[in-house]
């Protein structure tokens, strides 16, 4: 077979494989990532569900209504009062005063309390002490706590903070038998600090009774 043809024969087979790779690979086969887009439908927790989870969790509750307006009268003299994490360590501090005053641990108690505060502890802790009376404090649930008001006066920041409290106490007589009291609790506690001062730290300067 001359050259010439066969250059020309092989030209003809090369042009019907790339004819029919093109009918192949240039046709739009099966789904397009565009139509899955366009038709994909969201998964569980994700897509529409997930952005109407997050609107709902942007959207303000009335809790949230209720703690910022207790804290507006502070907010206005300390912009950096955050109530949230304010109520989260006075939570805290409450579970740390209450289990600290029944083990008679003072120094745990004292940079939470103000002075006067820790000479009326420390007058309880005493007595039970000459008893020879021991008492130890569980919290059976997370106490609730709810921030009543919070401003300031003169550099004085003060925030009232209603607490309710499940508690059960192990109380040990001198020479006696252990005892178990489970009870409710329910008081308003007022904490202070000083505005502008270095040390952050709040401490207790009241405690008074509430109703449940």
């Amino acid at each position: 077979m001359p050259i010439q043809f066969q250059l020309i024969f092989f030209a003809v087979i090369a042009a019907f494989v790339l004819f029919q790779l093109y009918n192949v690979l240039g046709k739009r086969v099966g789904r397009q990532p565009e139509e899955d887009a366009k038709n994909a439908k969201p998964m569980p927790g994700l897509g529409q569900s997930q952005t109407a989870n997050q609107a709902a969790a942007a959207k303000p509750t009335p809790a949230d209504a209720a703690l910022a307006l207790a804290a507006s009268g502070l907010k206005s003299r300390d912009p950096a009062f955050d109530p949230s994490r304010f109520l989260e360590g006075a939570r805290t501090a409450y579970e740390t005063i209450v289990r600290g005053y029944a083990a008679g641990d003072r120094e745990a108690l004292r940079p939470l309390l103000a002075p006067h505060v820790m000479d009326s502890f420390e007058a309880g802790i005493a007595a039970r002490e000459t008893r020879g009376d021991a008492e130890l404090v569980e919290f059976p649930h997370p106490p609730r706590a709810d921030l009543e008001s919070a401003d300031a006066e003169g550099d004085r920041a003060r925030a009232r903070v209603r607490f309710l409290a499940e508690l059960r106490s192990k109380v040990t007589p001198s020479g006696g038998q252990e005892a178990v009291e489970e009870r409710r609790t329910a008081e308003v506690w007022t904490f202070e600090r000083t505005l502008g001062d270095a040390n952050p730290n709040w401490v207790l300067a009241r405690v008074e009774p509430a109703t449940a």
